[in-house]
């Protein structure tokens, strides 16, 4: 079996977001780059099947700039097997990038495509349901636990009222949650040999799928910040307060 693995190039969640002055949108110039965490637990759990011989390759890939390299390249440093860069500058919506990651599917014919849940950039949590609805494949979201068995997958979700396990026929997706593992780190030898691995370049067009926006970000604004708290002197006057607040 094969597992794809797509992989966002974000932010560093250590790094404070900053807007751009013209509130066009995120600053990104000179700020450091990685990989989505969501996505690195995508890339971990695939290769632990891997190794647990419930599948013979890994396969990740990529929808972004040139410098998206870096981020694919520290995949295979972790031990996937093969990445696809699809290059474009364009900032794409998770509907384009479902269309897009279904070409790359019906070309490598994945058993598992194991996608992070959502991206820290845009918060979306999109990409993997919409995927799954094209390819017309078993989906299951926010796993803690994934085992693979003959033909299915059983997979522990995490939901509101605390944990349920279903099983869902392969193929399938697979969105994964913060609890499902620990993202190993890249040996030096492997980020050595990573470096020197070939990389499969695409663009938009070997999809046929257009990067023209269906929404507009009108403007984009730091929240603002916490007001200071206030003491009161009893239980009655923090009701009244709620309740001017509307609270209550």
């Amino acid at each position: 079996m094969r597992i794809l693995v797509p992989i966002k190039r974000v932010i560093d969640y250590n790094v404070k977001i900053r807007v751009k002055p013209d509130g066009t949108g995120v600053e990104l110039a000179n700020v450091k780059m990685s990989m989505n965490p969501f996505d690195e637990i995508s890339v971990e759990e695939a290769l632990r099947l891997k190794e647990a011989g419930k599948a013979e390759e890994v396969v990740v890939v990529s929808i972004g700039p040139v410098k998206a390299e870096e981020t694919l390249r520290t995949a295979l440093a972790m031990g996937a097997d093969r990445a696809i860069l699809i290059e474009t500058d364009d900032a794409l919506e998770p509907l384009t990038i479902a269309k897009i990651l279904k070409g790359v599917a019906d070309v490598e014919q994945p058993g598992l495509v194991i996608v992070g849940k959502q991206a820290i950039d845009d918060d979306s949590n999109q990409t993997g349901q919409m995927l799954a609805a094209l390819l017309g494949a078993a989906q299951a979201t926010f796993a803690s636990k994934i085992e693979i068995g003959d033909g299915k997958a059983t997979v522990t979700r995490e939901v509101d009222g605390g944990l349920q396990t279903i099983d869902v026929k392969l193929p399938a997706v697979v969105t994964t949650d913060l609890r499902l593992n620990e993202p190993r780190y890249a040996s030096l030898p492997n980020i050595m040999k990573a470096k020197k691995k070939p990389l499969d370049k695409k663009t938009l067009a070997d999809f046929g799928v257009s990067s023209t926006p269906r929404l507009k970000v009108m403007n984009t604004e730091e929240p603002s910040g916490r007001k200071a708290g206030v003491k009161v002197a009893s239980v009655a006057e923090l009701v009244d307060n709620l309740k001017i607040s509307g609270v209550l």
